[in-house]
């Protein structure tokens, strides 16, 4: 098939995914749900071909354990099903309404973008995800998976598609590009008039080169440079503990802290503990020259530093005079991810959620809290740094957008 044939069937597809009403929605979920239990032996199976395959051709160890399906990830994916079941069904909502002085009542109303493209790497599980949101938000997917993992998301989609069919609802909903071809991925990514969105999830080369060869509008985010300010006004027994989780609970994401910002009042105080604490989960410390004169085993930290998503255990801390000066740090360097603020001060916390622009902007609370489960949207897309619609993590409401609609009883115009 090729890729505008593909593209075409999604697109008059999505037609039928826009008119199902929550009940059948719902029903092909729980099917799915039902269907992943009961067919675990065969997801298992067919992630092993992919796990042999991965270690024959020597690919790293953080790579095959992205990829691996365990009853652990089996669990999380029905469950992941289960939180998009639990939520309001976005499509049809009225967001507002407003009357005229002509007496036109006027409001917004919220549709299914159309058609989604997803393209993503390594993890089977994005496959169940996507097609989970795209679905109760009344969206046609075409899914892209990672060569990697190919024989896993093959399993899956034949149970997605299983799930459709055995609800009377066509398959063609949901499309797999089932080739590793790029030139055929980077036709897709042309078809302006049939696709409506594309959604990479992936490191920063993939989304650079998806962005570059679109026509089609990106959401995406190129990496995650969060930083943590520990205010002088800090709990410090608090702030021990969430810049230890920032970095070190799971350090290769995109919500993970890179760059640790401390107030100079407090510095002398905070950082020989905070050391201690880092290096016993081997955290590798950089630092500016005030950190250095503070921690003298800390590596010095260049300019490039404060720039760098490292997704490892290696960490780059400033010591700042004041709040202004941190949030000047974070604007020059940032990345518009995920930035939090540690104090006890009320002006300032409102000073920080004021003036940082990121994303998930948070007083008191890990970085790693930047995630749609989290937030309460239950599974989400990714996360959105670009400010089209969507700005975040993005769950249901932001795989729709919202029509203007009216009522009148004879308004011409005149």
């Amino acid at each position: 098939m090729s890729p505008k044939e593909l593209a075409q069937k999604a697109k008059e597809a999505s037609f039928v995914s826009a008119s199902l009403s929550t009940e059948k929605k719902n029903r092909i979920l729980s099917r799915l749900k039902n269907l992943i239990e009961s067919e675990k032996s065969y997801i298992l199976q067919e992630n092993q071909k992919d796990l042999e395959e991965a270690q024959k051709i020597g690919l790293s160890k953080s790579l095959i354990e992205r990829m691996k399906v365990d009853e652990k990830v089996l669990r999380e994916m029905t469950s992941s099903i289960g939180d998009v079941l639990s939520l309001p069904d976005p499509v049809g909502e009225i967001t507002k309404m407003w009357r005229r002085p002509n007496g036109l009542l006027v409001g917004r109303m919220r549709i299914p973008i159309g058609v989604i493209f997803v393209i993503y790497e390594s993890r089977p599980n994005v496959t169940v995800e996507a097609f989970s949101l795209c679905l109760k938000s009344g969206n046609a997917v075409i899914l892209k998976g990672g060569s990697e993992a190919l024989n896993s998301n093959r399993a899956l989609y034949t149970l997605i598609r299983r799930s459709l069919s055995e609800e009377g609802v066509s398959p063609e909903i949901v499309q797999m590009v089932d080739t590793q071809d790029r030139n055929y991925i980077y036709q897709l990514l042309e078809l302006d008039e049939l696709i409506d969105l594309v959604i990479p999830r992936g490191g920063e080369e993939l989304i650079r080169t998806v962005v570059e060869k679109s026509k089609i509008p990106v959401l995406k985010h190129y990496k995650g440079v969060c930083h943590i300010f520990v205010d002088e006004s800090a709990d410090l027994s608090m702030a021990y503990e969430i810049c230890l989780n920032a970095k070190v609970q799971k350090p290769a994401t995109c919500n993970a802290m890179e760059t640790l910002l401390v107030h100079e009042n407090i510095a002398q105080v905070f950082l020989p503990e905070m050391e201690k604490r880092f290096s016993q989960y081997g955290v590798r410390l950089k630092g500016c020259e005030k950190t250095r004169k503070i921690l003298k085993m800390v590596e010095p930290a260049d300019e490039s530093d404060w720039y760098t998503e490292y997704l490892d255990l290696i960490l780059s801390i400033r010591v700042v005079t004041d709040i202004e000066e941190a949030i000047a740090h974070i604007k020059r360097y940032g990345s518009n991810h995920t930035d939090a603020i540690i104090t006890r001060d009320y002006e300032r916390a409102w000073k920080f959620l004021r003036e940082v622009n990121s994303s998930l902007v948070l007083v008191n609370a890990s970085t790693r809290l930047n995630d749609g489960f989290q937030l309460g949207l239950g599974a989400e897309m990714g996360i959105s740094t670009t400010r089209i619609h969507a700005f975040g993590p993005m769950g249901l409401e932001e795989l729709t957008v919202t029509k203007f609609v009216a009522f009148g009883n004879g308004q011409l115009r005149y």
